[in-house]
């Protein structure tokens, strides 16, 4: 129960011969509390203020910061942590996924016509419909015919004749598109495949609607010509989700100046109380005329650090453009594809030695984490002088043996996401075969045991922003078959929770502030209804966020907590 509260006359008399000691903002008391800082692991009450934490410890200790001012919130035994930390996600496509189709149920081709069918039947005609989520191995069955596993446009077309439709593949990498939207697009049979993309086509050599990684490029002029989104009102959306689900900072992979602009006039107008730490996704040529005042670290009482570079080397493992050493086990014409040249970025990691930027690159494949770590290794060598830059990888999904031992060797944080070993698990063989997989696919344990830094989060909207969830499918790497994906390879709960919050912010420059419940750090916390490092494995995905606190404030608070 969240009450104010009076220190009692039996503890005022009991410390009036001990130095005053200024009244807290805050008190949590009465619960579980881990703190994730090895000076005190557990303790049953917390302190706060002036949005930091100022004592950790027993009931009975935190009595005297009490006054009749202190918000006091009583446990009831319940389980409170550091904030989590969402280690990778897109934070304006949290939001903007919210004003699409959401297709991530779909379980056939068909489902995903029929829903497509009642938007266009409710839309203007001319407008787009949108929609994202949908995922070709998730369907049972396949439709027919198909082409590398994917539909024609046929149907989807015949539903919609009058307006242009763009779906998002649910891994952001491959987008299909109505005859309507090709059209307006000046898509045609003579059409060359971009470099890092691929145009899927019949037999005939026409498009089937399927634009694999950069080729969805080439339906921006459809995406363009409709009504532009408010980005403000995705931000809205996005910090609403993320705050209910127990995240207080967000680090968010991948924004245009732009964005960062709106994420500065949001926390300069008191909108937004969610943390962001940002990486930047701009051309180099843009980049290099203005990073550097662009650059900024701990802005608006550390609500926004932008000091970080997003780059793309390959695409994602459902829509085989992961960049792999071998061919697919199940498409062996290809070995993925290389988005980004390596020379690009290249001069994006100059470019971030230069101005103090961290330089973030996502890689799924096994030959686009070689050719990160090589690129890496040869920046390094050639910078001894800047020491503990933390560059990432961001997925890390798919590793050759030999290059498992690098990330630690190296310094290189591995960015990943539990919650994507258990989506893909029951396909992931398919793809690589069965020694490919069992050698480097989601090796989590294989890195930490290395000695790598391991970060979790979500990749939002990619999957559902929960840490619950991505907690879960770490500690348990369970399919939705019951089966266990690598058990060999699962974390343990304090090294997922780690993954969510100290390490997290270590992988941000900002292990001094938060990632711990440490007097002097931000007082960013979470209160679960249920204690998930103790309970049954299986009850873990039904526990829900109490409260979310960031600078001892709270700013999320469920009906599970009266």
């Amino acid at each position: 129960m969240r009450q104010v509260c009076m220190a009692s006359a039996v503890v005022a008399a009991s410390t009036a011969c001990t130095p005053p000691i200024e009244p807290a903002d805050l008190v949590l008391r009465h619960g579980r509390i881990v703190t994730m800082d090895d000076v005190m692991p557990e303790a049953q009450a917390l302190a706060a203020r002036g949005g930091r934490i100022v004592a950790v410890g027993r009931d009975a200790e935190m009595e005297r910061y009490i006054s009749p001012s202190t918000t006091v919130i009583d446990l009831a035994g319940r389980l409170a942590t550091p904030g989590f930390i969402e280690g990778h996600g897109h934070f304006l496509g949290v939001g903007d996924a919210k004003l699409q189709l959401d297709l991530t149920d779909a379980r056939t081709w068909a489902e995903v016509v029929a829903m497509v069918a009642d938007a266009a039947a409710r839309a203007r005609p001319g407008e787009l419909v949108r929609g994202r989520g949908w995922h070709q191995d998730e369907w049972n069955p396949l439709p027919s015919p198909v082409v590398q596993g994917l539909p024609l446009h046929d149907d989807l077309s015949a539903v919609s004749p009058d307006n242009p439709v763009l779906l998002v593949h649910a891994s952001g990498h491959a987008t299909f598109a109505n005859r309507r939207a090709m059209e307006l697009a000046g898509i045609s049979r003579q059409m060359r495949n971009p470099a890092g993309g691929v145009i899927v086509r019949d037999r005939e050599g026409d498009p089937t609607g399927a634009f694999l990684e950069t080729a969805a490029a080439l339906l921006d002029r459809v995406r363009e010509s409709a009504a532009p989104a408010d980005p403000h009102r995705q931000a809205e959306l996005a910090q609403r989700e993320a705050l209910s689900k127990g995240i207080t900072t967000f680090q968010d992979a991948g924004s245009s100046f732009e964005a960062a602009d709106l994420f500065k006039a949001m926390i300069d107008d008191g909108s937004l109380s969610l943390r962001l730490w940002v990486m930047l996704q701009e051309a180099n040529e843009r980049l290099a005329s203005r990073m550097a005042d662009y650059r900024l670290v701990g802005h608006g009482g550390d609500r926004l650090t932008v000091r970080a570079i997003k780059r793309s080397i390959d695409g994602a493992l459902g829509s085989r453009g992961a960049w792999l050493l071998e061919p697919y086990a199940d498409l062996a014409a290809t070995t993925g594809l290389n988005t980004t040249p390596v020379e690009q970025i290249e001069e994006a990691a100059r470019l971030a030695i230069a101005n103090g930027f961290q330089l973030c690159v996502h890689a799924i494949g096994d030959r686009a984490n070689r050719e990160t770590l090589d690129l890496y290794e040869r920046m390094f060598a050639a910078h001894p002088g800047d020491a503990d830059l933390r560059w990432r990888i961001e997925h890390a999904q798919h590793l050759h043996p030999d290059d498992i031992p690098r990330f630690a060797a190296l310094g290189v944080i591995a960015s990943m996401q539990g919650v994507h070993a258990t989506s893909d698990g029951s396909w992931v063989p398919d793809r690589l075969g069965a020694r490919r997989t069992e050698e480097g696919a989601y090796v989590w344990q294989k890195l930490l045991q290395s000695g790598a830094v391991v970060v979790n989060g979500t990749d939002a909207p990619v999957e559902d922003v929960n840490p619950i969830r991505s907690f879960y499918a770490s500690v348990s790497r369970r399919l939705a078959d019951g089966s266990v994906f690598y058990p060999d390879q699962r974390m343990s709960r304090l090294e997922a929770l780690r993954s969510y919050t100290l390490s997290a912010a270590y992988a941000g420059f900002e292990e001094h502030i938060k990632g711990s419940l440490t007097p002097g750090k931000l007082a960013d916390v979470v209160v679960l209804s249920k204690d998930i490092l103790t309970i049954l494995e299986e009850e873990i995905p039904t526990t829900q966020i109490v409260y979310t606190i960031i600078g001892g404030r709270v700013v999320y608070e469920a009906d599970v907590a009266h």
